[in-house]
């Protein structure tokens, strides 16, 4: 099977920390304060479930002009992490309507997605119950959900790690479905399940 490229798209409010996350994840940095005006593009190479996986991230600033481009990554995006901050309730029902809008451009009810609840170590300005952020992610037909800190690198490598499975094993179904005519093309030395993937995340 051919390398493939896939392409993640990492959405939220301002402000929920998204690329903290994304500085955690890659650099295992925590940044303090944040330069909305850095654009800043990063690479990690990470194994999931003994696939070698190479992540690209785009980590782009949340400016007017770029979140008019958002319906275009959500067209050619094939995996969401879809941030709240749990000290924010307005912040979580935002992603709802980002989630219909994944769903509409998508035309597909089964597009990966992490629901994830950043800043947890900020448990005494929680404003996002547990339950209720459970139920929502159920109510999204059981999407995984996790609650990360930035800052204390909490269930970081988690949400990125979930997101490439779903994505992986996603492709994985559509390969096995298409007629074997259209899988011709060089052997992989790798052996089956041994694929590169290159994976591109954008932060919106």
């Amino acid at each position: 099977m051919a390398q493939r490229e896939y392409h993640i798209v990492v959405l939220g409010s301002g402000g929920v920390g998204k690329s903290c996350l994304t500085a955690q994840f890659v650099q295992n940095v925590w940044i303090e304060s944040y330069d909305p005006t850095i654009e800043d593009s990063y690479r990690k190479a990470i194994d999931v479930d003994g696939r070698h996986v190479i992540l690209e991230i785009l980590d782009t600033a949340g400016t007017e002009q770029f979140t008019a481009m958002r319906e275009l990554y959500m067209k050619t995006g094939q995996g969401f992490l879809l941030v709240f901050s749990i000290t924010s309730m307005s912040s979580l029902y935002e992603l709802t309507e980002l989630r219909e809008q994944i769903r509409r451009i998508k035309e597909d009810d089964h597009v990966p997605l992490v629901l994830v609840g950043n800043k947890s170590d900020l448990e005494e300005d929680r404003a996002v119950p547990r339950p209720r952020a459970f139920k929502i992610s159920q109510d999204w037909g059981d999407v995984p959900y996790y609650e990360t800190s930035a800052r204390r690198r909490a269930n970081v490598d988690e949400v990125f790690t979930d997101l490439c499975r779903q994505i992986i094993n996603k492709d994985q179904r559509e390969y096995d479905r298409r007629p074997a005519k259209t899988k011709k093309g060089p052997k992989n030395r790798r052996g089956r399940g041994q694929r590169e993937h290159r994976i591109h995340c954008t932060i919106l």
